[in-house]
């Protein structure tokens, strides 16, 4: 329409949009797109810090996103209408961002996204792009093909200071991921399971001490904002354990409001589950601008050289 918009936010709860129709030095006008407005997800932020975009058939969005800890920053998109002197306009739901909007009519993309659910056994040559390491890894200490094997990459007794620690995006609201994990070539001083991790964290995992492995659950592993460990956790249950194959599952209800809960399982059949330890409560505040994953880990407090072996990962929604 000849006009030139500069889209402003209000960290981090508003949006405001300048109009120039004298061109792109101005002088400009000045409208609130959207202040404290509640968003989709019940109990996060508001939508903010977003732009305009238009659809191939000339339809326009607002696209945004949503503090919705500890799930993350989710995306959010509302129809926008414009008024009869050209200023863009949220359609709201009785005052508010839209549970839900009709999909866009736009054309199938050529390339379409694979879901995150289903089964990872690692027979590949390299990892699927959904999986992220936690630090720069050590190349020369895992290996695919015949399953994920983790060789103890660091001497440490703070999972957050473990190198090689494997993670996974957690599917909202609510996901299960579950691991089975071969620990029979653990060394004493090893740790190795599946954690929830982020700056406050806990994890269900083997643990072999003096010749005995145990399952253990902990929680409350916790880091402050200068990413400093503060709290390396606490055990809160424990179990002997044999055989040298364990299941290991952490269901996560990542809603902000209602949510927040992630609760560990075992078994030793892959079959029939038994819960572990107290539920865990995941943290939402929004420091550290992401929210928790899934994470695999294997890391000694005594020496390198033990090794477990992760056949499969599976990602389920109920």
């Amino acid at each position: 329409n000849g006009a030139y918009y500069i889209f402003l936010t209000r960290p981090a709860n508003g949006q405001y949009v300048l109009k120039s129709t004298n061109g792109p030095f101005g002088p400009y006008e000045m409208r609130q797109v959207l202040l404290n407005m509640g968003g989709p997800v019940s109990g996060g932020g508001v939508p903010h810090q977003g732009g305009l975009v238009q659809t191939q058939n000339g339809a326009w969005y607002y696209m945004a996103f949503q503090d919705a800890y500890p799930g993350g920053r989710i995306p959010v998109l509302a129809p926008i209408t414009w008024t009869s002197d050209g200023w863009p306009t949220v359609q709201t739901v009785n005052g508010s961002w839209g549970g839900s909007y009709p999909y866009p009519n736009v054309p199938r993309p050529p390339r379409q996204v694979k879901p995150p659910t289903g089964t990872d056994t690692f027979t590949g040559t390299q990892l699927s792009p959904e999986w992220e390491w936690n630090h720069n890894p050590d190349t020369s200490k895992y290996s695919l093909g015949n399953g994920l094997r983790l060789q103890t990459a660091t001497v440490t007794n703070d999972l957050y200071s473990a190198r090689n620690t494997l993670t996974h995006r957690i599917l909202g609201p609510s996901s299960t991921a579950t691991i089975q994990l071969d620990y029979s070539a653990m060394r004493d001083g090893d740790r190795a399971g599946l954690a929830m991790l982020r700056d406050s964290s806990a994890w269900i995992g083997v643990r072999r001490d003096n010749g005995q492995t145990r399952l253990v659950a902990t929680n409350n592993l916790t880091m402050n904002g200068s990413w400093q460990t503060t709290s390396t956790g606490t055990e809160v249950a424990s179990t002997s354990v044999s055989g040298g194959r364990i299941w290991l599952r952490v269901n996560a209800d990542i809603r902000p409001g209602t949510g927040r809960q992630a609760r560990f399982s075992y078994s030793t059949d892959g079959v029939n589950f038994t819960s572990f330890g107290p539920a865990f409560t995941m943290g939402n505040a929004w420091q550290f601008f992401m929210g928790y994953r899934f994470a695999i880990f294997n890391y000694a407090t005594q020496s390198l050289g033990g090794a477990v072996t992760v056949n499969r990962f599976d990602l389920t929604t109920p």
